[in-house]
């Protein structure tokens, strides 16, 4: 497959897999989206079926098909989807939208995030100011950073360089994207859609669709 710069949301995500959708299509870049995520949450929450869904305390919506153990944390406002795990430890700040089939596993951390059905945060990640496709994977202990060293205002770098006029951005990963363990994607890193990151990896900017991250600065194509 021929590598694309996907930078857009209607190149990044199917808007069908996420209770997000309607609200996505409204915006070109996905950083556009992040402020509006608290208000986002709290419209759709009182929308959601009763039959299906438990408010289980102010502003916090769970499917009922959804496990949430014990120890996890759901802070408000949040919408944890159907048949989605949150496991022991999980530390849910609040204005989080989590899909449907979705892990959200122990000790992870999430914060204005949104995450599309089928993606899977297992195993001790920070997951903050971020979009995560549809099929999305991060490995254990991989983390999206979304703040600079400097605090300035966060620069996405790719062919274009896009000032986004915001502070606090995290990565933004397309659908069927795979982020290996102990990797870092720094702020304003967009992964492309079936794209690949190797463990260890520190990742920045722009990656291309259909590609490997397989030391920081070496990207190619996927040849499969």
């Amino acid at each position: 497959m021929a590598q694309v710069e996907q930078v857009k949301i209607a190149e990044l995500f199917t808007l069908e897999e996420s209770l997000a959708g309607e609200y996505l299509k409204q915006f070109t870049y996905p950083w556009e989206a992040l402020s509006g995520i608290h208000d986002l949450i709290l419209a759709i929450g009182p929308t959601l079926p009763k039959d299906r869904y438990e408010e289980v305390s102010e502003h916090v919506w769970v499917a009922k098909s959804a496990k949430v153990f014990p120890s996890a944390y759901l802070g408000a406002p949040c919408i944890i989807g159907e048949n989605t795990q949150v496991r022991h430890c999980a530390f849910v700040r609040g204005d989080a939208l989590v899909g449907d089939n979705c892990v959200v596993g122990n000790s992870c951390e999430l914060k204005n995030v949104i995450i599309f059905n089928n993606s899977e945060v297992p195993h001790y990640n920070y997951v903050g100011d971020a979009i995560l496709g549809f099929h999305a994977h991060m490995g254990a202990g991989s983390i999206t950073s979304n703040i600079r060293s400097d605090r300035k205002n966060i620069i996405v770098h790719g062919r274009v360089n896009y000032e986004t006029g915001r502070r606090k951005i995290g990565a933004i990963l397309g659908d069927w994207t795979e982020v290996g363990c102990n990797a870092v994607l720094n702020p304003g890193t967009i992964v492309g859609q079936r794209s690949m990151v190797y463990p260890t990896t520190c990742a920045r900017g722009v990656i291309p669709s259909d590609s490997i991250v397989k030391s920081t600065g070496e990207i190619i194509a996927k040849t499969i």
